[in-house]
């Protein structure tokens, strides 16, 4: 069976949230362009799982983190306009397409908000750390960015059973 195509309003949250994760992708170009000249000639490439640098590399990797995050954030804004395409844990049926097509996109722009602020965070404390400012990313960083995945995934999981 063919999924409906509907073409979403958003709601005045919706484009808060958007407008708020464009801010994020530049903030951290920003940050990175205001803070390159003053990096060291090698910063950290890689952390362990409890956040401490185990691999350093030439300072200009660190264009990778905002890259990332740029391509991450494009890739499922554009995603985001097919929501029919998705995988559900429901049927979807025409009287409860729009509803849940809602909960899935306003999923993908609560989790793209998510990637781009861990990567806003990594690149800030890379450029600490690169600076001597700190030491790696903190033993808090993986429950952090497991909770901005995870906890958006469940309660939009949640909400898309119950609106079978």
């Amino acid at each position: 069976m063919e999924r409906p195509k509907i073409k979403l309003e958003l709601s005045v949250s919706d484009k808060v949230i958007e407008a708020l994760g464009y801010l994020a992708v530049a903030a951290i170009w920003i940050l990175l362009l205001a803070n390159y000249n003053k990096l060291p000639a090698s910063v950290p490439i890689h952390y362990n799982g409890a956040g401490n640098v185990n691999m350093l590399g030439d300072k200009s990797s660190i264009v990778v983190l905002p890259l990332l995050a740029t391509v991450l954030f494009s890739a499922l804004t554009i995603l985001n306009k097919s929501p029919n395409v998705f995988n559900y844990p429901v049927a979807i049926t025409k009287e409860k397409a729009a509803q849940q097509y809602t909960n899935a996109t306003r999923l993908i722009r609560y989790l793209k908000g998510g990637i781009v602020v861990i990567f806003g965070i990594i690149t800030f404390r890379t450029i600490q750390t690169a600076c001597k400012q700190a030491d790696g990313l903190g033993t808090w960083f993986l429950p952090v960015i497991l909770g901005i995945i995870f906890i958006p995934l469940l309660v939009f999981l949640v909400k898309s059973f119950k609106t079978k």
